[in-house]
């Protein structure tokens, strides 16, 4: 986890909802993908490598992750 990034883009999940709200953003810098709690954006997020992030949406959309 990290608290420190290059991205100012950050985009709230379409699925979020009162109490759990995510918010994503690329960093360009290093080609990963970030994740932070909206309610606490300062506090620690998930760095996550592009191809991972790729990787897990396509197991949402596809139904695999549930």
């Amino acid at each position: 986890m990290d608290t420190k990034d290059s991205c100012s883009n950050w985009r709230k999940s379409s699925y979020s909802g009162i109490g759990n709200c995510v918010e994503v953003a690329p960093d360009p810098a290093s080609g990963h993908v970030l994740v932070r709690d909206s309610k606490n954006p300062s506090t620690s997020r998930l760095r996550l490598p592009g191809a991972a992030w790729t990787s897990f949406i396509a197991g949402l959309k596809s139904g695999e992750l549930g």
